[in-house]
């Protein structure tokens, strides 16, 4: 299977994991369901902790079952990382909705040739009905580089999910500027 069809595959499996986990989660009338295009003072923190929480305990049994034939990783936010990122859009002076900034509680990575990455930034389009994309950016900022996708189900009332894809010769300053500026919690 080619490089760009393992991308795809991927992404397929991160829309429908994030579909069937968001349904099992919000869809049983168990769990409260929140607008999360309104703003954060209008969005509980126990709600976005719950769901991290539910998250973290039961991710790996979703993908177990995914069809994934590409190296990937991937991560929970914590919640002291959620906390900062609560923090900086909390006191800022133009609010934003939930879902355009707390985008990342599931995010996972992968890493391709340079190439590849094109030939995937270009495909994005193609893919965005089929697969819920909300909406894909290359991010270049402070050392860092990588096309970052981010997954909806056209629901504000599941938080986004985010695929990273790196570009190999940017991952050890990748790595860096993460270190430097997203573990400061810590």
């Amino acid at each position: 299977m080619g490089k760009i069809r393992q991308v795809e595959q991927i992404i397929c499996e991160i829309n429908r994991i994030h579909q069937e986990f968001s349904a099992d989660y919000f869809e049983t009338g168990r769990v409260e369901k929140l607008n999360l295009s309104r703003t954060i003072s209008n969005i509980s923190h126990e709600h976005i902790y719950n769901y991290r929480l539910n998250l973290h305990e039961s991710i790996n049994d979703y993908l177990m079952g995914a069809e994934i034939e590409i190296k990937y990783f991937y991560r929970v936010k914590t919640r002291e990382s959620i906390d900062d990122k609560i923090g900086r859009y909390k006191t800022g002076e133009n609010q934003y909705p939930v879902n355009n900034w707390l985008n990342d509680i599931f995010g996972a990575r992968i890493v391709l040739t340079a190439d590849e990455l094109e030939n995937v930034r270009l495909r994005l389009e193609e893919w965005q009905d089929e697969f819920c994309l909300k909406n894909w950016y290359f991010r270049e900022k402070e050392g860092y580089r990588g096309l970052h996708v981010y997954f909806k189900n056209k629901s504000n009332f599941y938080f986004p999910w985010e695929l990273q894809i790196w570009d190999e010769k940017d991952v050890r300053t990748n790595i860096e500027s993460h270190e430097r500026l997203k573990r400061r919690f810590v």
